[in-house]
């Protein structure tokens, strides 16, 4: 009989073992590059970009990962040009998770690509299971946010801080709550506006 591929059967969707085959490898190989990356001090932050550029599976131009970071595997985060996230992101990559271009994440946010069984018997077997993250280009994620297995978040969408984002965000919409839910679209005058009724000094 044909030993398992835990890491095969992972990256498929269809529940696998973390403690199977390669996969403790690849978590302690990237758990050492985290260490590297999130001890640097001050004087080397000019080292943070070649070695966050490791750490993920593609990386565009001009990003900023402010640590510390924490992920599970790194290979499978995907992040588009002038990404920024501020302190204490923590991503469980045990599927593909992706950012757009433009994308703002806040502090202590939460990407849970992983999940566990509901019974107890199949969880203490070790089984686990992952869905895709998905978050288009503009989107802004507020503190605290934790996004859940399986999410896609709409191109400009808005997550309040907070929030639990349980399904799918659709574009260009402010979503608050736990389960987060979609408020309202954003408007077109908002370009005009920092926050609610004050606007931008004139140029």
């Amino acid at each position: 009989m044909a030993e398992i591929d835990h890491k095969q059967r992972m990256l498929a969707g269809l529940p696998y073992q973390a403690n199977g085959g390669c996969l403790p490898a690849e978590r302690d190989a990237c758990a050492r590059l985290l260490h590297e990356y999130n001890a640097l001090p001050p004087e080397r932050w000019d080292e943070r970009d070649a070695l966050i550029r490791k750490i993920l599976g593609k990386a565009g131009d001009d990003i900023e990962v402010r640590p510390p970071f924490y992920c599970d595997y790194g290979a499978n985060i995907q992040v588009g040009d002038e990404f920024y996230a501020n302190f204490n992101l923590t991503v469980l990559d045990v599927a593909q998770v992706s950012f757009g271009n433009h994308c703002f994440v806040g502090p202590n946010v939460q990407v849970l690509a992983a999940g566990h069984p509901m019974h107890a018997e199949p969880r203490r077997a070790g089984w686990e299971w992952g869905l895709p993250v998905t978050v288009e280009d503009d989107v802004w994620i507020g503190g605290g946010a934790i996004i859940l297995p399986g999410v896609h978040i709409g191109r400009g969408a808005v997550i309040g801080a907070g929030s639990v984002v349980t399904r799918d965000v659709p574009e260009c919409v402010l979503a608050v709550g736990n389960p987060c839910r979609v408020v309202r679209p954003i408007t077109d005058d908002e370009r005009l506006l920092y926050r609610k009724g004050c606007a931008f000094p004139e140029r």
